[in-house]
């Protein structure tokens, strides 16, 4: 009985993310994917604050995508007669669902590489100093920004004046 009451609350959620992202259309190089994020990710050269705010280095939407196809074919589960049918209906969303875990460990891995470099580059901290807040901070990321704001300060940005002068002395 409590794996049903959890499996209930388990779909929910996994509807209620499905339901903050937005619907793609076909394209037949990536078939497996059905969604996206609302808004579109910023370019690299942008500010880490500004892509924490802009939701870009949130959990992988992947990971919902993945859990919804696993919920069509439990779906499906129940509407087959026997093994041999739900194997032949379920082809497809099997490499759907072993696609779109992929897509999620390569973000995944993509979006904490990219925090950890970014953190030590605005903030006077180390790596080891990040590695060891991560661990033990348990709030949100735009909250860990703030806390490593004030906890370690940001770096002063040094323009260099490398190369020729201006032609006019401004």
């Amino acid at each position: 009985m409590k794996q049903k009451i959890f499996n209930v609350t388990n779909e929910d959620l996994v509807l209620q993310e499905i339901s903050k992202l937005r619907p793609l259309n076909y394209n037949r190089f990536m078939w497996w994917r059905r969604f996206d994020q609302k808004k579109r990710p910023l370019d690299n050269k942008s500010p880490l604050l500004d892509k924490i705010k802009n939701g870009d280095l949130e959990f992988s939407h992947y990971y919902w995508q993945a859990q919804y196809t696993e919920m069509e074919m439990n779906e499906k589960r129940n509407e087959c007669i026997d093994d041999q049918h739900w194997i032949e209906q379920t082809r497809v969303d099997k490499q759907r669902r072993r696609r779109l875990y992929e897509d999620f460990e390569k973000d995944e891995a993509g979006k904490l590489e990219t925090l950890r470099k970014q953190f030590p580059k605005e903030f006077r901290m180390t790596k080891e100093d990040y590695d060891d807040e991560i661990l033990e901070f348990g709030g949100t990321l735009l909250q860990l920004y703030r806390h490593c704001e004030i906890k370690y300060g940001k770096k002063i940005k040094i323009t260099s004046k490398r190369g020729r002068p201006r032609k006019y002395g401004n």
